[in-house]
């Protein structure tokens, strides 16, 4: 991936990122646990104290075990796509028998029962790090709405709405490495006259850190700080922050 400049106010950014300690260590966003390797040259990283960061890694290895274990239907390493995550649960004998122990058969279906404080920590902490990265936002307060919810269960119409670019209203931080990510669009469109007109459009697109394991789409509008994951194309993930409840919390 392209590793953009960050050219905004470093000030924006201090700090742990999830509890505002000692930036002691530094966390690779996304976690690699969510990629194959070898990993994508220039990953991401922001900062975090050493708590934080080892904190989150049996949550995120669950994660993604459970993601896993779901997309093949089996709770069996051995049946694994994923070479990296087999030899992770194979390490791991509580992991494995807690996939086991939450694996259901309905009907010929193999499901899996989650864990829904993990799933949403987890989802919390990769949706931070794009924010603080990509937007120099830094959200450590509680999101206005976060949700998770599998790609082929989806309707056409709500995939789409998902997945399609953003068109910006209004610019984010100047300097930041969203702000340098935007483009250009033309939209032509033909009235009833047939006269034709052309507009503009700055848009602001999907970020493929790895194919087919990992993309998100940082947005950043006058009212809202909004994150979209795509976990293995498989779960759709997003997040959403109020800009104006947090901006009213430390207005002077």
């Amino acid at each position: 991936m392209i590793q953009l400049r960050d050219l905004s106010d470093d000030r924006l950014v201090t700090g742990c990122l999830y509890c505002q300690g000692l930036e002691e260590s530094r966390e690779h966003v996304p976690s690699t646990v969510f990629l194959d390797r070898p990993f994508p040259t220039q990953l991401p990283v922001v900062a975090a104290c050493v708590d934080c960061n080892n904190d989150f890694s049996s949550d995120e290895a669950y994660v993604a075990s459970v993601i896993e274990a779901t997309v093949v239907g089996s709770a069996d390493p051995d049946d694994f796509a994923r070479e990296r995550i087999a030899n992770l649960v194979r390490k791991r004998p509580s992991l494995s028998a807690k996939l086991k122990a939450a694996k259901v058969v309905d009907e010929n279906q193999t499901q899996f029962r989650i864990e829904p404080d993990r799933f949403r920590r987890i989802i919390r902490k990769l949706a931070q790090g794009h924010a603080a990265f990509e937007l120099s936002q830094v959200r450590r307060d509680e999101p206005k709405s976060l949700w998770w919810y599998p790609i082929g269960l989806m309707t056409p119409e709500e995939l789409d709405e998902f997945d399609r670019s953003h068109v910006v209203e209004m610019l984010g931080e100047l300097g930041s490495r969203g702000f340098q990510r935007l483009f250009v669009t033309q939209l032509s469109t033909k009235s009833f006259d047939i006269e034709e007109s052309t507009q503009n459009l700055l848009r602001n697109d999907w970020i493929e850190v790895q194919e087919g394991r990992y993309r998100y789409l940082a947005i950043d509008d006058l009212e809202e700080v909004r994150i979209k994951i795509v976990l293995s194309e498989y779960l759709a993930c997003e997040v959403v922050w109020s800009k104006i409840d947090y901006d009213s919390d430390f207005r002077i």
